[in-house]
């Protein structure tokens, strides 16, 4: 089925994304965690899809992205890519996978891969991580690179303000990022750090920056998906669009099922067998 606003219904590869940068084509990115919502951003036409490892918040609860672990990422992914046909599927390392030992981050995503089938991982971090994102690398597995507000580090930075306002800060993320696209990664997340120097970043760069709170000049735009469809009440960040309001539509739509069947009048009588 060709996507909603999407005639190549070709599968998305890196390369694909990297002649979408060359070409000026925008990139869309969008979260999902399970089968059936995989199949809804699939068939709208999202470019890449992320299994992010948000699925800690947005799916499970938690606080922060940290307690989520390898099981519970390799669950969703595995969901998620039996729903897409098209779309490039990106699975997040999750916290603690990859950031002590290069070896242990190589044998983590070497698992991932072999276990969900997805096409990608995406790492957080600069040049602290290039040992793991070399040897994930060299084992052939494409990497999206992460910087700016890099939640796995919450608990370092002690706040999910805007990254990089400060000189010293910018200058590192620039050098981070020039790394990261030297190291071969074929992509990079900029989230939540100002529009002017993302769009410096995107312009020094030969792969695809996808931005989230990081301005219009990136390459691409990522949002997770339960926050631009509205379903939940208490995020509202500055960067955030709603494109609908499901929480609404989903609560009035159980509402009157739990009406129904208090009243007796479901099922009716073409209701049953």
């Amino acid at each position: 089925m060709a996507g909603y606003l999407v005639d190549d219904t070709r599968k998305v590869t890196t390369h694909r994304l990297f002649e979408m940068k060359q070409s000026g084509k925008k990139i869309a990115m969008l979260t999902s965690y399970d089968y059936t919502m995989a199949q809804i951003v699939d068939g709208a036409g999202v470019d890449v899809i992320l299994v992010g490892d948000s699925a800690s918040n947005t799916m499970a609860g938690n606080l922060t992205t940290l307690p989520i672990t390898l099981d519970q990422m390799i669950y969703h992914a595995r969901s998620v890519v039996r729903g897409v046909k098209r779309a490039l599927v990106v699975c997040d390392m999750p916290f603690g996978t990859y950031q002590v030992d290069p070896q242990d981050a190589a044998r983590n995503a070497i698992r991932i891969m072999q276990e969900t089938g997805c096409d990608a991982l995406k790492l957080e971090g600069g040049v602290e991580i290039l040992p793991a994102i070399r040897l994930i690398l060299d084992a052939g597995i494409p990497v999206c690179g992460h910087l700016g507000l890099t939640p796995q580090s919450i608990n370092k930075f002690g706040t999910y303000a805007v990254r990089a306002k400060e000189a010293a800060e910018a200058d590192k993320l620039r050098s981070d990022a020039l790394a990261l696209a030297d190291a071969g990664c074929f992509a990079i997340v900029l989230e939540k750090i100002p529009a002017v120097l993302a769009a410096e970043v995107t312009s020094s760069v030969n792969i695809p920056i996808i931005g989230i709170g990081a301005g219009g000049a990136c390459d691409g735009q990522v949002l997770v998906v339960h926050d631009m469809l509205g379903m939940n009440k208490g995020f509202s960040p500055k960067f955030l669009r709603r494109y609908a309001n499901l929480f609404e539509v989903m609560t009035d739509a159980i509402g009157n099922y739990v009406g129904d069947v208090k009243s007796g009048d479901f099922p009716n009588a073409e209701e049953q067998y």
